[in-house]
């Protein structure tokens, strides 16, 4: 009987679209299920139908920013794991909060090349896979 492996979903949060437009193709070409949001808020109501297990998600946006919203998304799906970035310098303070908080995500710095996106990812998904073989 064959057990067809299913492709690990990526949610990709950015509010400039064309950013995450780009990174969910770029997942896509490399064997991901992508989605995009363009708001913390859309982004929650997203993960909350879609489940992904993967969530990409810049940091300073609108009303919501990533941060809260993966907060919000970890407590609505523990199994998800959260991947963030930005380019700004007020982004320590934030994470200072959040693991004041108990949470601990990883944070990538704006620029990122996509290459060095693609293995955080990869490295995620291996965590996550160990995490279940155990």
């Amino acid at each position: 009987m064959l057990v067809e492996k299913t492709k690990t979903r990526v949610l990709v949060v950015d509010n400039e679209r064309i950013i995450a437009d780009t990174l969910a193709l770029i997942l896509g070409q490399n064997g991901f299920d992508s989605c995009t949001a363009y708001s913390g808020e859309e982004a929650v109501q997203k993960a909350i139908t879609l489940r992904p297990d993967i969530v990409l998600s810049d940091i300073i946006m609108g009303e919501m920013n990533g941060l809260e919203a993966s907060i919000l998304i970890s407590e609505a799906l523990p199994h998800c794991r959260i991947l963030l970035f930005s380019g700004q310098p007020a982004t320590a303070d934030i994470l200072r909060e959040a693991r004041f908080h108990g949470r601990g995500f990883e944070v990538m710095a704006k620029p990122v090349h996509p290459s060095v996106i693609l293995e955080q990812i990869h490295l995620l998904v291996d965590a996550g896979m160990s995490s279940h073989n155990a």
